[in-house]
């Protein structure tokens, strides 16, 4: 079920709903109560002035702090039944809620609403766009599986306050969080129901509706094409693997040619070099960089941006059995260049090469790619900021993104030095080296050998910020968070602005 979101009008104290939202912030320089966030003028009148609501607020326990939500039932001061006051956290220095603050406590406030019909939100006068794409995403649940429902189901319907013009505003926000959902969705489907072959299907199904040009290569094909990372790495499953190619032509005069890749790995054993059995149900979640790239197409192709969008998707299963890949073993890349396995749990890097190959035969302006790619991002960054690998302007401009989208990345560099510990005894290059340290930054040099040279490129690895396993915050729930499909739809609506 998918929370209704539209433009509402009149005055949130009139409004015939269950609920209304407003925000607010932390107290002041020697103040002891929160203040109410602009944009809740009437609703405080209501209750006898800003003063009288915010005290009132504070007895409740309100802090203003981001996350903090606190129910006032309104007894009568206003139509609606219940006031759901939202911390936005501490304003940044012009005094003013950041955008990724709305958002946040949006979806905080939507997860509060949960079981309720009908709300009104006044933080769309703080940010329509970031309102409507934090109420989306905090309201978010994945039931499929489910016997009994989910508990609470999702609020119905909230209507956005917002000053007036602002259609195409909410809109493009709720396309954007559409996107970001079918992510989740696709990652919190389990390995036994989405793996090569029906993942491909979904891929396929998602792009046909959105008008997306589709080709889905099986494994002869991939056989007859050379394709040997993805091969080997899907030799071992009894679910053969896919390559998927997405075209979005951008219009009628695109301003450039984007390619993106994405790690497709639907189940990640580790291989003949297996994981430890603790938390490997996570490894679910090893496709979160193929689910982007592919809901980022489909969003280019709803919202015409005039960019020409292709995604190189592999897609295989990394298992252990008498046919799987072996340490030892010597791959043949799609385009020739051969890679020695020393171990067969740095698989993604694998299955990127080909498909950074081929999505370089397309002459594209830029190439970005996202993956689970390395257990040390999550070492060196945490679970939230990913790490941006890459040509040093355009990587650059893709963390910023990142940072401004609230999604967080951080530019990391490709020392020049460890080129030379991926040198092979007996291949052009190896998957890893003998080394525990800078393993993010070591996978990153070996995909920048299949890169050609002078390509703007960039690499998001997202091992961490791509699936959270702790409590839901903010518009973050928890399993799959889409992440960075919001990234990557803000560098395309850069590049069509700017080349």
């Amino acid at each position: 079920m998918s929370t209704d979101l539209h433009l509402a009008d009149g005055s949130p104290v009139t409004a015939d709903v269950d609920a209304v939202v407003i925000g607010l912030l932390p107290a002041g320089e020697g103040e002891d109560r929160p203040r109410l966030a602009p944009g809740a003028t009437e609703i405080a009148e209501a209750f006898g002035g800003e003063a009288e609501l915010a005290e009132l607020l504070g007895v409740l326990g309100a802090t203003g702090k981001a996350d903090d939500v606190v129910k006032l039932p309104t007894r009568g001061a206003i139509t609606a039944p219940l006031l759901v006051a939202t911390g936005l956290g501490a304003p940044d220095e012009g005094g003013e809620p950041t955008a990724e603050q709305v958002r946040r406590a949006s979806g905080a406030a939507a997860r509060a609403l949960a079981g309720k019909g009908r709300a009104v939100s006044t933080l769309g006068r703080l940010d329509l766009g970031a309102a409507a794409e934090g109420t989306l995403l905090g309201a978010y649940t994945f039931t499929a599986y489910r016997s009994n429902g989910n508990g609470k189901a999702p609020v119905g319907s909230v209507g956005l306050l917002a000053e007036d013009g602002q259609e195409e505003v909410l809109r493009t926000a709720v396309t954007v969080a559409g996107a970001v959902r079918t992510a989740r969705d696709l990652v919190n489907t389990p390995p036994n129901d989405l793996y090569p072959e029906t993942f491909a299907a979904r891929a396929k199904e998602l792009a046909e509706a959105a008008g997306v040009e589709v080709e889905v290569l099986d494994d002869e094909a991939l056989a007859a094409g050379g394709y040997g990372g993805v091969l080997g790495v899907g030799g071992g499953s009894s679910r053969k693997p896919r390559l998927v190619r997405l075209r979005y032509a951008g219009g009628s005069n695109p301003r450039a040619k984007v390619a993106l890749v994405g790690k497709g790995i639907t189940f990640d054993t580790g291989g003949i070099s297996i994981k430890p059995a603790a938390n490997m149900d996570h490894m679910t979640s090893d496709m979160s960089g193929a689910a982007a790239v592919i809901a980022t197409t489909v969003l280019a192709a709803q919202l015409q941006l005039p960019v020409a969008v292709t995604a190189t998707v592999p897609m295989a299963e990394n298992m252990p059995s008498a046919t799987a890949y072996r340490p030892g073993d010597v791959l043949r890349i799609y385009g020739g260049k051969t890679v020695e396995v020393l171990n067969t749990d740095a698989e993604g890097r694998l299955i990127l090469a080909d498909a950074i190959v081929r999505a370089a035969e397309d002459e594209p302006d830029y190439l970005v790619e996202t993956s689970t790619l390395t257990g040390a991002q999550q070492v060196a960054l945490g679970m939230r900021t990913a790490g941006v690998m890459g040509s040093d302007d355009f990587r650059d401009r893709v963390a910023a993104h990142a940072r401004a989208t609230g999604e967080d990345g951080w530019a990391m560099p490709l020392p020049e030095h460890m080129r030379s510990e991926l040198d092979s005894r007996i291949a052009d290059i190896a998957n890893v080296t003998g080394s525990r340290w800078g393993g993010m930054l070591v996978a990153g040099t070996f995909l920048r050998e299949f890169v050609p040279n002078g390509l703007p490129w960039a690499h998001i690895d997202i091992a961490g910020p791509s699936f959270h396993t702790g409590s839901p915050y903010g518009y973050v729930t928890k399993g799959g968070t889409g992440v960075p499909v919001r990234t990557l739809h803000a560098l395309l609506a850069d590049i069509a602005r700017n080349g």
